[in-house]
């Protein structure tokens, strides 16, 4: 049995079509959280200028920058799957990332 085979298994998924649009929705999403990250910090006022005087001001920025790309992927990529007709999915797929990283309550497992 192949990788992609092992994988359309653990993912439940159908077809190598299914599983090509899977890849195209994860890839969109990575892009586009990273490039959408620094104008919404620009929006909230957390320009890397803001760091220029603090101690290890760059570092704060970009854990700050990552900490903010994490919530942005989580909604991007409900987003992009919804548009290319992969909810189903990416909302399991959400749902068991938030069970594991502590919302368990908010997520029951079936």
């Amino acid at each position: 049995m192949g990788y992609f085979d092992r994988l359309k298994t653990k993912w439940d998924v159908v077809s190598n079509k299914q599983l090509f649009i899977i890849f195209v929705v994860f890839g969109i999403t990575g892009s586009s959280s990273v490039k959408i990250a620094r104008p919404f910090l620009d929006y909230v006022g957390l320009q890397p200028e803001v760091f220029a005087d603090v101690f290890l001001g760059d570092a704060l920025y970009w854990i700050i920058r990552v900490l903010a790309i994490f919530p942005l992927y989580q909604i991007l990529l409900i987003l992009f799957g919804s548009l290319f007709f992969q909810f189903p999915f990416f909302w399991e797929f959400e749902k068991k990332i938030l069970r594991r990283i502590g919302f368990k309550r908010f997520f029951p497992e079936n």
